[in-house]
């Protein structure tokens, strides 16, 4: 049988819908944890994005990997129903080990590589209210409950590392902030969560084969190698399961504190903890945009997965 090294830990993923926020909370699953896997979009109905995926196929998701699944439908936007959430965990559980803030939702919102002048203002406005205002509304509320016991880590998802957001430019203002925004909040409540024996780390996935972009690329996880012909850096991609796998190795890591305040990714953590994608690979994104994307040279996976 698989070790699960987070049995008896409380975790909570929220955003966990799909995308990596559903893998995340199906690898801590994995892992023996119970998860609450929070969400707009349910069975009762969409959120906005209009997709099929819902809360509570991620929380069946958890409980069929090994872990409990708990399907909660909140808007992140309203700390009344973050206010909820949190009060429910604490008298259903009475503790928080992982607060995973994976909430984003804005994509339909941006207007890429236009500049800020020609930009929807209040579209622009929303996705930093999706990207910035729901961590923060989310992290208000639970970081009480995580700090109550010594070892509680809070993982901020966002897309790209401190280096490479730093040094490019992110197809829009808005959308730049945005990610820029996430890895700063990690570092940030970095600081605040250390005198309590807490870590924060920022996680991103590398190009992630969420189910949105296989839409977008008419693939499927089986056959994404497809897409390579439309797009050759597509041969980078790696599945939300080893962004999933990267947040359950930080949180069984009795050393994770050593991750404090930093900013890292799937591919980074994978070299780290020796786990794998789907596939056996360990993709290593990041360095593969900087090194190879950026200059403009061929696709070539080699040596970066």
């Amino acid at each position: 049988m698989t070790a699960q090294p987070l049995t008896g830990a409380v975790a909570l993923v929220a955003g966990a819908t799909r995308g990596a926020g559903r893998q995340i909370a199906v690898q801590l699953g994995a892992a023996g944890a119970t998860v609450y896997a929070t969400g707009r979009s349910s069975r009762a109905g969409r959120s906005e994005l209009n997709r099929p995926e819902t809360i509570e196929e991620t929380a069946e998701l958890v409980t069929a990997a090994g872990g409990t699944g708990i399907a909660v439908v909140v808007d992140h936007l309203e700390p009344d129903q973050v206010r909820a959430l949190v009060e429910r965990i604490d008298a259903e559980q009475g503790r928080l080990d992982v607060l995973v803030n994976d909430i984003w939702g804005a994509d339909p919102l941006i207007t890429w590589e236009r500049p800020v002048w020609e930009q929807p203002l209040d579209a622009g406005l929303r996705t930093l209210r999706l990207a910035v205002d729901t961590h923060l509304i989310t992290s208000h509320f639970a970081l009480p409950l995580l700090i109550r016991n010594p070892g509680g880590l809070l993982v901020e998802i966002g897309d790209g590392t401190t280096e490479y957001n730093e040094a490019n430019y992110r197809l829009s203002v808005f959308y730049d902030l945005a990610k820029t925004s996430v890895n700063r909040l990690a570092f940030a409540q970095a600081k605040e969560l250390e005198p309590h024996g807490c870590t924060a780390v920022a996680v991103t996935p590398g190009w992630l084969r969420s189910e949105a972009m296989l839409d977008h690329f008419g693939v499927t996880e089986s056959n994404w190698r497809d897409a390579a012909a439309r797009e050759p850096h597509f041969v980078i991609s790696e599945s939300p399961a080893f962004v999933g796998r990267a947040v359950a190795a930080l949180a069984a890591d009795p050393d994770r504190a050593r991750w404090n305040g930093r900013s890292t990714s799937s591919g980074e953590l994978a070299k780290v903890y020796g786990f794998t994608d789907l596939d056996g690979s360990r993709p290593d994104a990041w360095r593969y945009m900087l090194e190879v994307q950026e200059p403009g040279h061929p696709a070539n996976p080699t040596g970066y997965r």
